[in-house]
């Protein structure tokens, strides 16, 4: 297969440089060229984490504002496919992967060319996913294909891992009480069954039908609680973004955006689930069905 592919993506800890290898496995095995490159920003991120370095970066991410990317050094000028590996941050796209989608040497790149995405999230992916959605088909470029993967355990447990791993820098069980933290090394070699059908469409020459065998095998799942939470919780991030934006000492308000989230995941979300599972979700099986279908969907 004398194919050309370009599989770009930002990491910190390395969980989605593992991803990319395993999924770019059976494209490697049948002859495709696989050339990976790792997006790189001029100030980057440091991992692990402080708690403050984290939450500063919450009003740009959620504006979108880009930062400076190192150049991309890409070998080839087009690709017969591009695999795009981002992860979410504050429900948006990452600063470093939202930057390479207004970078317009990359933007050149992808138009008219077909892209998979793939993410990697604690758990909620949704709006990070519609906002990649819309820049890519902005650069004229062709969403063929999404891959969405996150940790599975339940919110509360992966928010309390998440920051174990995000602050230690250690993906191993937080007392040896908690699970790993991030995607199970079992959906990350799962991603080798997805490669291989990605392999087939490419030697077909071919992308319809590609997502509806990527959702049988499960490669996108949305759970309805998640869904809901996001959905509400994305305004709100809007507001305290633009508002922390304006403020000249935007320490204490961070922290205060700190502890919103902390009541809101604790308190507040447990009480709109429930209010909803009793007023709103058994009346609303056709909306809920139509709003899961729109976010399952690579095209808008």
């Amino acid at each position: 297969m004398h194919k050309k592919i370009l599989a770009i993506y930002y990491t910190q800890s390395g969980q989605m440089g593992e991803i990319i290898d395993t999924l770019t496995g059976p494209l490697i095995e049948a002859g495709a060229t696989v050339e990976k490159a790792v997006i790189r920003p001029v100030d980057n991120y440091n991992f692990p984490w402080t708690g403050k370095s984290f939450f500063s970066v919450m009003p740009a991410c959620v504006l979108g504002i880009p930062a400076q990317l190192e150049p991309l050094g890409l070998k080839e000028k087009a690709y017969d496919l591009v695999i795009l590996g981002y992860q979410p941050w504050f429900l948006s796209p990452s600063i470093p992967s939202n930057s390479l989608l207004q970078n317009e040497e990359f933007r050149a790149l992808i138009k008219d060319t077909p892209v998979i995405t793939v993410s990697a999230a604690r758990n909620m992916w949704i709006n990070a996913f519609v906002r990649v959605r819309n820049m890519l088909k902005d650069a004229g470029a062709k969403l063929v294909g999404n891959i969405a993967l996150a940790d599975k355990h339940p919110n509360a447990v992966s928010f309390i891992t998440i920051f174990y791993w995000m602050l230690s820098g250690k993906k191993e069980r937080y007392l040896n009480i908690f699970p790993k933290p991030g995607v199970s090394e079992v959906d990350i070699a799962n991603t080798k069954e997805f490669g291989k059908t990605v392999t087939r469409y490419l030697s077909f020459n071919s992308w319809e039908g590609l997502q509806d065998e990527l959702l049988k095998q499960k490669a996108v799942e949305i759970k309805y609680k998640l869904m809901f939470i996001e959905a509400r919780a994305k305004p709100i991030f809007a507001v305290w973004a633009k508002f922390i934006s304006k403020r000249k000492n935007q320490a204490p308000w961070l922290a205060a955006f700190k502890y919103y989230l902390f009541i809101a995941l604790f308190l507040g979300a447990p009480i709109l689930l429930t209010l909803d599972a009793i007023f709103l979700k058994p009346f609303s099986s056709k909306r809920i069905k139509a709003k899961k279908l729109k976010y399952l969907q690579v095209i808008n």
